[in-house]
């Protein structure tokens, strides 16, 4: 027989043939016949499913007009369904593939309606080699008058919800080994599910898969199951409750892992997103709710980790991260009144007063408090970081790593910079804030001399900004750039850009020249994204702010706008 797609047709005719003699015997030389080609049957399904997959139901009618006869005959033969499920799991799954490809999800006519009852009927069949013979079913149903189509959907919903329930009794009962169902069970049960997961029939089975609860000491969920239900869900093809992909997530890590991957593919391959858009997809992915589970957080938060670390620190991971900890804080909050876990359990390596600090909400706070509120945070900070008394919460890379999960208060340290009228000694809180989080691997002499530079330029911006006249020329002159010093490291100039990007914002005189400035600026693609994020980081920091700033946010609006046209 040929083993290609081309010689397809030639073999399903043959074993329709095949079919045709060992459902019309029962000898022994038949059943001997049936069992010596269970392999290369076997076989013939696979390459079936192969050429089905790739069609929809009326094209697979039009190519296999007897593929309904072909398959029922293979679900009523007991020898076949024996060796599918007693010996050849894969048989198992792609026999069930092959049904569901059949399976018109939303049917035009009657004619697509009878052929879903009619496939739901034969995996109501399969199904009931997994849990009992049916053959009493169809004596009652015939004695009553009742065709197969008439009764074969309502058997498989009962079928499942059936099965639902002693799946939730096992629950109940505990260790009352009596009533519960076998792990092996359960375990078969789950493997048969796999090509099934994607019917809605079968939404609350798989509900129940992931909710039950044993007491084996190992997991008794087949992985391809979980893998199926994981991708089916990425997908948007299954619609399950968040406690069941909670359940799903802790109890087969790499789900969870690929709902990561997933969500950072999603970000890095569509354009560049508002970070209003990476909210929605965030919160559409269920991840911030979930973590409010700590193993699920610790989960993420080690993925951001390592994502940071092997992108530098780059601005997306950063933004990613600090709007998952928004999504994560407003879910912890909704969740719990009363909160169910200790901060502690979610940043074991911080100190818990620091992470108390940070959660604060700066819209609760007066405005008129903020520039207050920032020293005492770079000094939480500072105290950890630089004076070397508190080991037990990690190094300097921990202390970094908490605080740009709230990197929204590095941004109104910049702002303050320029907005606040503190004394001249005021600002070395916030400078050193600002200079902390450009990175944790600038050591205490690298800081101080970013805090050098950035006040330097800080001194000569406020100096422009009571100057009645003012140019592109004048803020490039004052940043620095040009001149013939020693290049200031690249963390440093990113610095300085978002303190001249803010001075634009917020300087009368800066409106004017804006556009000029940032063209000077933008000399290389990586430094435009740069300002786009910065753009529209600040315009989604003040929407949460509810900052009232209208000309600001007016100018910012059209400056993003404009800067993604170019981009």
């Amino acid at each position: 027989m040929a083993q290609d797609s081309v010689g397809l047709p030639s073999d399903f005719q043959f074993w329709m043939r095949k079919l045709s003699v060992w459902d019309q015997a029962s000898t022994l030389e038949t059943q001997q016949d049936t069992c010596l080609h269970l392999p290369q049957f076997q076989e013939f399904l696979r390459q079936l499913y192969e050429a089905l997959k790739e069609m929809d139901s009326n094209a697979i009618i039009e190519r296999f007009p007897t593929i309904g006869q072909l398959l029922a005959k293979t679900c009523w033969n007991p020898f076949i369904l024996a060796y599918v499920f007693l010996f050849a799991d894969e048989s198992q799954k792609i026999l069930i593939w092959c049904l569901c490809c059949l399976i018109k999800k939303d049917p035009q006519n009657s004619g697509e309606s009878k052929l879903n009852s009619w496939t739901r009927g034969l995996l109501s069949h399969i199904l009931s080699t997994f849990r009992s013979d049916i053959k009493e079913v169809d004596l009652f149903t015939q004695v009553l008058g009742y065709a197969p189509t008439d009764y074969y959907p309502g058997l498989l919903k009962n079928m499942v919800l059936s099965l639902v329930s002693e799946l939730r009794e096992n629950h109940l009962n505990g260790f009352n080994t009596q009533r519960r169902m076998a792990p092996e069970r359960v375990r078969s049960l789950s493997r048969v599910c796999v090509p099934l997961v994607t019917l809605p029939d079968f939404e609350p089975l798989v509900e129940a898969l992931l909710t039950y609860h044993g007491h084996e000491p190992q997991e008794v969920l087949w992985p391809e199951f979980c893998d199926a239900v994981n991708e089916a869900f990425l997908l948007k093809k299954i619609s399950l409750p968040m406690s069941a992909i909670l359940c799903l997530w802790l109890r087969h890590l790499p789900s969870l892992e690929n709902t990561m991957l997933h969500l950072f593919e999603k970000l890095i391959s569509s354009e560049r997103n508002f970070l209003k858009r990476i909210e929605c997809f965030m919160k559409d992915s269920l991840l911030p709710a979930a973590a409010c589970h700590p193993a699920i957080f610790r989960v993420v938060d080690e993925m951001f980790r390592y994502a940071l670390l092997e992108t530098d620190g780059a601005l997306e991971v950063l933004a990613t991260l600090q709007v998952f900890t928004r999504c994560f804080v407003e879910a912890l909050e909704k969740e719990n009144k009363q909160l169910k876990f200790a901060f502690k359990t979610y940043f074991p390596y911080a100190s818990p007063s620091l992470v108390m600090v940070l959660l604060q909400h700066p819209q609760d706070i007066p405005q008129g408090l903020w520039h207050q509120a920032l020293k005492h945070i770079s000094e939480m900070l500072k105290e950890v970081v630089e004076d070397q008394t508190h080991g037990s919460y990690g190094g300097p890379f921990e202390s970094w790593f908490l605080f740009v999960h709230f990197g929204g208060w590095a941004d109104m340290a910049a702002e303050q910079l320029l907005t606040s009228e503190a004394e001249a000694e005021a600002p070395e809180a916030l400078l050193w804030l600002l200079a902390f989080s450009c990175g944790p691997g600038a050591g205490r002499q690298q800081r101080a001399q970013t805090m050098v530079e950035v006040k330097a330029v800080l001194s000569c911006l406020m100096k422009l900004l009571r100057s009645p006249t003012l140019s592109a020329r004048d803020l490039q002159a004052a940043a620095g750039e040009g001149g013939e010093g020693a290049p200031r490291p690249p963390a440093c100039q990113q610095l300085i850009r978002r303190l001249l990007l803010n001075f634009l914002l917020w300087a009368p005189g800066g409106h004017a020249i804006a556009r000029e400035v940032i063209t000077l600026m933008a000399q290389t693609d990586a430094i435009m994204h740069e300002i786009i994020g910065f753009l529209d980081q600040t315009l989604y920091r003040w929407d949460r702010l509810c900052v009232e700033a209208p000309r600001s946010r007016k100018l910012a609006q059209e400056l993003l706008a404009e800067l993604r046209g170019q981009a």
